[in-house]
C-alpha cells in the first residue's frame, strides 16, 4: 500500500495516478470524504486526516510500504515558521507511531541553504525527517515550470512582468508531471537511511524563455519586463503579504545563483518535459 498526501494537488494527483496505472494499491489522504470521492471512484482506499491531526495521520500511514509527504504551501509564513514547526511535530509523531516502510518528502532546490528565505520550511522538515527510524528520501525539485500559469493573463496582453532577473539568467526548472512520475518511481525503490534526489527539467530556462514559449503558444509577440527590485516589498504587501522579506530573499537566491542544487553525494535526475510543452498545455486549458 502506498499512501499519498496532497492528492488533490497537481503533484500528488500525478503520484497517485502513476501508481494506480501500475496496478499498485493507493491510500489517498484527504481532509473530508467529498475531496476523496473522485479517488475512491478510481479505486483508492480513502483515509480522512488533517495535516495537524497526529492520530489520524498515524492511522493513514499505518501498514504502508511507502508514504509520499507533501507540506501544504505557505507563501507568507510568520517569523520563525511556527506553522511549519507545528506540522513537523505532528508528522514526525505520526510516522514514529505508524512506522511505514519508507517516506518520500517533496522538498525543494535550495533546501540545504541556511540563508533565511521562504524555502527554509523544507530545510526544517528535512532536518526533522533525518532523525526518523525509517528510510527517508528528499526529492528536491527545481522551480515549477507550471508556475507560469500566473503569467498567462499578462502574456495574453503581450508583456510579462518578471521577478526573475536578469531576464537572460537561467535557473533550474521542472514540470510537475516529471515531479509526480519521479516520486512514484522512487516510492517503488529500496534504500536505507537518508537519500537526496535532485530533479530538474531537460535544460535550464530564463524569464525570456518563458516569454518566448508563450509567444509560440499564443501566436503573438510576448515581451518580458523586469519588476524593479525596490518596488517588491510594497507590491507584495499590497497583495496581502505580511512578511514579504522571505519571499524576496528566495527570489534573490534564484537570481543571484545561491539557490541551486547542493550536488555532492546527492543523486541528480533530469525530467523530459520542456517548458514549451508546459506552457502550450497552460494556454490550451
Amino acid at each position: 500500500m502506498y499512501v499519498v498526501t496532497g492528492i488533490t494537488g497537481q503533484v500528488g494527483a500525478i503520484v497517485a495516478q502513476t501508481l494506480l496505472d501500475a496496478g499498485l494499491p493507493v491510500r489517498a489522504v484527504v481532509r473530508n470524504a467529498e475531496k476523496g470521492a473522485i479517488w475512491a471512484a478510481k479505486g483508492c482506499e480513502i483515509a480522512i486526516a488533517d495535516i495537524l491531526d497526529a492520530d489520524a495521520l498515524a492511522a493513514a500511514f499505518g501498514g504502508a510500504e511507502g508514504v509520499f509527504l507533501l507540506m501544504p504551501p505557505n507563501y507568507d509564513p510568520e517569523p520563525g515558521f511556527p506553522q511549519t514547526a507545528q506540522i513537523i511535530a505532528v508528522v514526525t509523531s505520526a510516522v514514529e507511531t505508524a512506522q511505514p516502510g519508507k517516506l518520500l518528502f517533496l522538498s525543494t532546490v535550495g533546501a540545504h541553504v541556511a540563508e533565511p528565505m521562504l524555502l527554509n520550511n523544507s530545510r526544517m522538515m528535512e532536518e526533522a525527517l533525518r532523525a526518523l527510524p525509517i528510510p527517508v528520501c528528499f526529492l528536491r525539485a527545481a522551480w515549477f515550470m507550471d508556475n507560469a500559469k500566473w503569467d498567462l493573463a499578462s502574456a495574453r496582453e503581450g508583456t510579462i512582468p518578471s521577478f526573475l532577473q536578469p531576464l537572460d539568467h537561467p535557473i533550474p526548472m521542472v514540470a510537475t508531471s516529471d515531479i509526480g512520475r519521479t516520486a512514484a518511481s522512487l516510492l517503488r525503490e529500496t534504500w536505507g537511511g537518508t537519500r537526496i534526489v535532485e530533479l530538474e527539467g531537460p535544460r535550464r530556462y530564463c524569464a525570456n524563455d518563458i516569454a518566448s514559449a508563450f509567444a509560440a503558444a499564443l501566436g503573438h509577440p510576448v515581451a518580458t519586463e523586469p519588476v524593479p527590485h525596490d518596488s517588491w516589498e510594497a507590491l507584495f504587501r499590497a497583495q496581502g503579504m505580511n512578511n514579504p522579506t522571505l519571499r524576496i530573499r528566495m527570489l534573490d537566491g534564484f537570481n543571484e545563483g545561491w539557490v541551486d542544487f547542493e550536488g555532492g553525494s546527492a543523486e541528480h535526475r533530469t525530467g523530459t518535459v520542456t517548458l514549451d510543452t508546459v506552457i502550450e498545455t497552460l494556454v490550451a486549458q
